[in-house]
């Protein structure tokens, strides 16, 4: 039986999901204050992860953790007053990254990671988006002989436990590989199986330019104005209400806002990011993640983009690109970086959960509800499988993977 769904946020998540509830016929309004792909899936560095079957966890050693304190290094910054309303979250973050715990999230994480490139694969066919990837991985870029022989470890482990591919480039061959490269380093670790976009927002707008074209609606609307009625749900767009049986939630670091309003508490938060392009000099052939500084240099349409790592503070707080002048700093020593092109950098929010896990799945207390968000890291790369999943889980399908681990009732 086919059903009418609103889905509430078009980032790559909440695009993806409208895509496969419409490609298998329902009725689909796609819901947002903004254009198709212009919140968090615009400011990603572009890669599509399969080798990130491991969430990012919560640093356990103390050494670390007294750098973060001190604000010491480019990779995390927080913000003072937003660690109160955040504190029940991110300890629950640090509980779940003990090794023990994090080893069966991961397990978990892996069974969505697995499906990243086929998720992507048809629709990018679909789309017509193939001039936007590349297929020919990504770098891991180590300043830190020590430093790369742990990550190297980890890299083996992993090809042996989940089948993701890598390949090992000494100072010598990384020098080759990368001739723009300013400075000689331990080497690299290239995954091989990640595929690259160089325009990640108009990858979500050309999958949502695919939605219109089988059938869907895109609307500009409100999500805060929500309700259920007798039959299903509605929403005010800019066009009316918006009504249907079901409401799917994929508005990332904006779900919890609404969540609150109907009564669910999550242990949810925020990692802030910032990026900034740059033209000029000799960009890095591939994208390149300086682990040892804690930025990623990725080639994109716009010139070079440079991203950030993570800062701990309210979605709707103030920016403090602190994080990106002293990853320009860095990453200037490594490659040119000429002028920016933008006046001041882009600032957007991940949307964590404590778990490092996705909720998906439906509402507990709500007919018709549904949930879709809490990517973290990887919305970009597991927005389709994500949407896919959504997809059989309101038509009472076989499930492309099982979705207790995701559930909201979890909590």
């Amino acid at each position: 039986m086919k059903s009418s769904v609103l889905v509430l946020g078009a980032g790559m998540v909440g695009t993806c999901t409208a895509v496969h509830l419409a490609l298998r016929g329902h009725e689909v309004t796609l819901v947002d204050r903004l254009a198709p792909g212009r919140e968090t899936s615009f400011g990603n560095a572009g890669i599509i992860q399969r080798e990130a079957v491991v969430p990012y966890p919560f640093p356990q050693e103390l050494s670390t953790l007294a750098r973060v304190v001190l604000k010491r290094g480019a990779d995390v910054n927080y913000h003072l007053t937003a660690l109160p309303s955040q504190a029940g979250a991110l300890g629950r973050y640090w509980s779940n990254s003990r090794p023990a715990r994090h080893s069966v999230i991961s397990q978990a994480h892996a069974r969505l990671i697995e499906h990243a490139l086929s998720g992507h694969q048809p629709l990018i066919e679909q789309a017509g988006a193939h001039d936007l990837v590349r297929r020919d991985g990504y770098r891991f870029l180590f300043r830190d002989p020590a430093s790369m022989e742990k990550a190297l470890a980890q890299a083996v482990a992993l090809s042996a436990s989940h089948g993701v591919r890598h390949r090992v480039l000494d100072g010598e061959a990384l020098a080759r590989a990368e001739p723009g490269l300013q400075q000689r380093l331990a080497g690299a670790i290239h995954w091989l199986d990640p595929w690259s976009v160089s325009d990640p927002g108009e990858l979500v707008d050309r999958y949502a330019a695919l939605l219109e074209r089988i059938g869907g609606r895109i609307v500009r609307g409100d999500a805060t104005t929500l309700q259920q009625t007798g039959s299903g749900w509605l929403v005010h767009t800019d066009h009316g209400a918006a009504v249907a049986g079901h409401a799917v939630v994929a508005l990332g670091p904006w779900s919890e806002a609404l969540l609150k309003e109907l009564g669910y508490r999550y242990p949810l938060f925020v990692k802030r990011g910032y990026h900034r392009h740059y033209r000029g000099g000799t960009a890095p052939r591939l994208p390149a993640y300086d682990v040892d500084s804690g930025y990623v240099l990725a080639p994109m349409r716009q010139g070079v983009r440079l991203t950030t790592g993570a800062e701990f503070a309210r979605v709707d707080a103030p920016a403090t690109p602190v994080q990106l002048t002293r990853a320009e700093v860095l990453a200037r020593q490594l490659f040119e970086l000429r002028e920016p092109v933008e006046g001041r950098p882009w600032v957007g929010a991940r949307p964590c959960t404590a778990d490092m896990l996705p909720v998906i799945g439906p509402a507990p207390r709500h007919r018709g509800l549904w949930f879709n968000f809490g990517h973290a890291h990887q919305g970009f790369t597991l927005g389709p499988v994500s949407g896919q999943l959504m997809a059989d889980l309101i038509e009472g399908a076989a499930p492309v993977v099982d979705p207790h681990p995701y559930s909201p009732a979890r909590f």
